[in-house]
């Protein structure tokens, strides 16, 4: 068995987000979150849950910080919930909110474990969508505001920020296909959406780097490997606009190239972009959506694979891209996507520093007679995924951590509790916390430091 042993400096990890853990959904002057409202919806969840309770960590902190320790974290990411902080979205802070995470960021830090903030994971105050929400400009200037509020209170302990996570999933999921809040169905709105998130992002990062000298600041994007197996030129193309839809459309901006010029041509096409163009860019966007980061995260689940319809593979498509292993929500198992994604980026936008920010898999395994719960197969999947980050630094790609998604079994969005992502076993009823046989595991990981192919 080969020992593959991961650099000295490599951040060992786990994340979270704030909608899908803390529950105390309307305690101590927390303002209603866009999530609130649609999970309250009906039809909008699975199994018509809500996040009200969700792992109850808002009043549970301590003993999850303790499990952390437990488990031999080096960091934890998080998300700090804007409702939370500012009720209405901007204007007067909630102290009772800024001192929440106060209390969690040094209760880390006497444990030994790196806080890494996320400011927004999805959870707009509903005050905020009732003006338009990311639609228009203003929520930009609001979310700016947010995050000086916010660093001004922790910046002097967090030391890892991140603006934004997976703003496609925001544009695609929320508001051009509109199974997330806010349900918006339109591309043009989404396209629009899109520039907001990017442009707050970038007016973020001088606030961050004020209030926070000497912090590392980034963002985290979902970055997807597009293989299209037809052989056909003319279906090739719409692998090509998948790539660019998923992927280019935000790192081209984020590293100072604009808007792939293919894909404005494809949305002026298809309705999307006026004839002139992206007309919600104004003058000086550009250069704020490209100010300097010091890394990058990248968030990889699975591939997206275009195949051609009917009985049997066509004609020279690739046999390992054929009846790949799933998780139990249906995504494809494929760790060498996390390896081409990796260095994908690193040689075509050369970010300083990469983080993976999630990786994980939805495995059912529960508890046994004797409480014990193996779970073996997401041990392989992390084991995989983690050889493919290996393979990546040793060709040259700069990653300085792995996050494992997630620290425990939570809401999983539109899924609601049916899907289990967690390193520990969450009784949604009782709240008691098991770490599964996949968190011990990790712990040895971290312990040395790396893993044993077939083995720790």
């Amino acid at each position: 068995m080969q020992s593959l042993d991961f650099p000295e400096s490599f951040v060992w990890g786990a994340g979270t987000s704030a909608y899908q853990i803390e529950g105390a959904w309307d305690e101590d002057g927390k303002g209603e979150s866009i999530w609130d409202r649609f999970s309250h919806s009906p039809g909008t969840i699975e199994d018509s849950s809500t996040g009200d309770v969700a792992c109850d960590h808002y009043h549970r902190w301590r003993e999850d910080i303790a499990l952390m320790k437990r488990l031999g974290l080096k960091a934890y990411r998080f998300s700090i919930s804007w409702p939370r902080i500012i009720p209405a979205g901007r204007g007067k802070p909630n102290q009772a909110g800024l001192d929440f995470y106060s209390r969690l960021v040094d209760g880390l830090l006497d444990a030994g474990v790196e806080p890494f903030v996320t400011l927004y994971h999805w959870d707009l105050p509903v005050a905020l969508q009732d003006e338009g929400g990311w639609v228009v400009r203003s929520t930009t200037e609001a979310f700016v505001e947010y995050a000086d509020v916010v660093s001004r209170c922790l910046g002097d302990r967090v030391k890892n920020w991140t603006t934004h996570n997976e703003p496609w999933t925001v544009v695609f999921l929320g508001h051009q296909l509109g199974i997330h809040p806010p349900g918006v169905q339109d591309l043009s709105t989404a396209l629009k959406v899109g520039h907001h998130l990017l442009l707050s992002h970038g007016w973020a990062v001088p606030a961050l780097r004020r209030n926070s000298p000497g912090a590392e600041v980034g963002i985290v994007t979902t970055v997807v490997p597009v293989y299209d197996t037809r052989n056909k030129e003319h279906k090739r193309r719409a692998g090509v606009a998948l790539d660019g839809s998923l992927n280019r459309w935000y790192l081209d901006p984020l590293y100072g190239r604009g808007y792939p010029a293919d894909m404005v041509t494809d949305h002026i096409a298809n309705g999307g972009l006026p004839r002139e163009g992206p007309t919600f860019v104004e003058s000086g966007d550009y250069d704020a959506i490209a100010a300097p980061i010091d890394f990058l995260g990248v968030n990889y689940y699975c591939p997206a694979v275009l195949r051609d319809s009917g009985a049997g593979p066509p004609e020279g498509t690739a046999s390992h891209l054929q009846n790949l292993e799933r998780t139990d929500i249906g995504w494809d198992i494929y760790p060498d996507g996390l390896y081409d994604v990796l260095c994908r980026v690193h040689f075509e936008y050369r970010p300083g520093k990469i983080h993976v920010t999630e990786n994980g898999a939805a495995y059912s395994d529960g508890p046994g007679n004797d409480g014990h719960v193996g779970d073996e197969r997401r041990i392989k999947y992390l084991r995989q995924h983690l050889g493919a980050v290996h393979r990546a630094i040793e060709a040259g790609v700069p990653v300085a951590g792995y996050f494992a998604w997630t620290l425990m079994d939570n809401f999983e969005w539109t899924k609601g509790y049916s899907q289990r992502f967690g390193l520990v076993w969450v009784d949604f009823e009782t709240q008691e916390r098991i770490p599964k046989d996949s968190a011990l595991w990790y712990k040895q990981v971290i312990e040395g430091n790396g893993i044993t192919e077939g083995g720790v």
